[in-house]
């Protein structure tokens, strides 16, 4: 069952403490994982991503659907969040850097608004998921790079993309 808007913009609820809670939780165990790989979004980042995304759809959600379309903040969180993302993605040396830590910072926004929408045993099942992929996959990675003798390239070469 969803809770009702204003019970997630009063601090008095306990419904603005469990989501607030779990959007801490999920940002902060993706921006651990991320902060113990040395990487630049840190538990801090992740955190207030996830838990200003849950603000923005609180506050969409409170208003009076005759008179406005809550809808439109989950799209503009969507756009707002893939700008940020691709100012983390950069092209140096013929790499390209950055993809996975904009995937994140989208991720990390979706989780919000499931958890701004209500949807908290969601949120938590996908952090779980977020964070086997992020520490499985590159492992598989390297056990099938050194099966095949090679890292998958991740070249700009490869690419036809201008570069100044």
């Amino acid at each position: 069952m969803t809770p009702l808007p204003t019970e997630l913009l009063s601090p008095t609820s306990g419904q603005f403490w469990l989501h607030l809670g779990t959007a801490m939780l999920c940002g902060g165990a993706i921006g651990l994982e991320r902060q113990l790989r040395g990487k630049a979004l840190g538990m801090r980042t992740s955190t207030l991503i996830c838990v200003g995304t849950v603000v923005f759809v609180a506050l969409g959600a409170s208003f009076d659907p005759e008179h406005a379309d809550p809808t439109r903040v989950l799209g503009q969180i969507v756009t707002g969040i893939g700008f940020i993302g691709a100012g983390v993605i950069l092209g140096r040396e013929g790499k390209v850097l950055g993809l996975t830590t904009a995937a994140v910072i989208w991720l990390e926004a979706a989780l919000g608004c499931l958890i701004g929408l209500g949807y908290l045993a969601a949120a938590l099942v996908i952090t779980a998921v977020t964070l086997g992929v992020l520490t499985g996959v590159e492992g598989f990675e390297n056990a099938w790079a050194r099966r095949r003798g090679h890292r998958v390239s991740r070249e700009l070469e490869d690419l036809d993309v201008d570069q100044p």
